[in-house]
């Protein structure tokens, strides 16, 4: 797989009007930009696997696959899917913006074609994508799961993982660009409504051995929200209860402990009340023989590693 250069960002220009191509490129050549062209969105997919630039102009109407299922597509590829895809259309209907917006594209702008807008409105968002892509490499080396989700309820982006996290919980992949599962955008609006003060309450998501706990950390800028996964997987289960006779209820109380939550969180994530919580530490601090709930939760932390 071919890279951007590393001296020169490249553009993927996609549009069937050969005037257009001519007009961009050398707006964006003369602008020392790498010009890769594709006259539809077939012919762009295939550019796509073999190189990968830094920017997308697409084209809405194009005969084939139009540019809303190309953008669409391009999101859909794990490779591809934080790929910043700029909308070139003559169509300035509400309806048709949103849609843009809605398969994964992150701006629009119109024809006739302005190549100063356009090299402009370029220069603003491979800034941006490279701020993001500088936060996105911290945050992964951090080995957090984190996920930025928009105000209509779509991924944005996904760390490594959340991504696992999510995928194991929810049995299906959830890739940027798509909507998040009804329950989730639904408990996500309650979370953006509520009132200011009132304590953020974990969405639970259940499957066959996995567990998770998304948790809602706030707004961005951009009106755009961090969440944070928490998987309680069926790793650390066998191990512990092996070990030390423990019931798998007191596994996933103690496996929580170790990540440093209190009871009134805990029995808000397991669904049960603070005081049946400290029940199960009480057998659980006998079984493993310890007496405070740090030297519980160093235990449980080493029998993971």
């Amino acid at each position: 797989m071919m890279q951007a250069s590393a001296d020169r960002d490249v553009v993927l220009i996609v549009d069937d009007v050969p005037e257009n191509l001519a007009v961009l490129s050398d707006a964006l050549d003369g602008a020392g930009y790498m010009v890769l062209v594709a006259e539809d969105g077939n012919r762009a997919l295939e550019r796509l696997e073999r190189v990968t630039p830094d920017i997308v102009l697409l084209d809405a109407v194009m005969p084939g696959i139009d540019g809303f299922e190309t953008c669409r597509r391009i999101k859909a590829l794990e490779r591809t899917r934080n790929l910043p895809v700029v909308f070139m259309t003559g169509l300035t209907e509400s309806e048709h913006v949103v849609r843009g917006f809605m398969a994964g594209g992150i701006d629009y702008v119109t024809k006739p074609i302005n190549p100063e807008v356009v090299l402009a409105r370029i220069a603003a968002h491979l800034r941006n994508a490279r701020l993001v892509t500088q936060a996105q490499e911290a945050i992964d080396a951090a080995g957090l799961a984190v996920a930025v989700v928009s105000r209509d309820g779509r991924y944005l982006w996904l760390t490594p993982k959340a991504y696992r996290g999510l995928h194991d919980a929810l049995a299906e992949p959830p890739r940027a660009g798509e909507s998040l599962p009804p329950g989730l955008r639904d408990w996500l609006q309650g979370e953006t409504d509520a009132a200011p003060g009132r304590e953020s309450r974990p969405f639970l998501i259940e499957a066959p051995g996995h567990r998770a706990a998304v948790h809602f950390l706030g707004g961005m800028t951009g009106g755009q929200y961090l969440l944070l996964v928490e998987e309680n997987g069926p790793e650390r289960g066998p191990s512990l209860a092996a070990s030390y006779q423990l019931t798998g209820r007191e596994v996933e109380v103690l496996t929580w402990v170790a990540k440093g939550k209190t009871n009134r969180d805990i029995g808000e994530i397991l669904g049960m009340s603070p005081r049946t919580v400290n029940k199960h530490l009480e057998h659980i601090y006998v079984k493993l023989g310890v007496e405070t709930r740090t030297a519980a939760a160093a235990l449980a932390i080493s029998l993971e590693r």
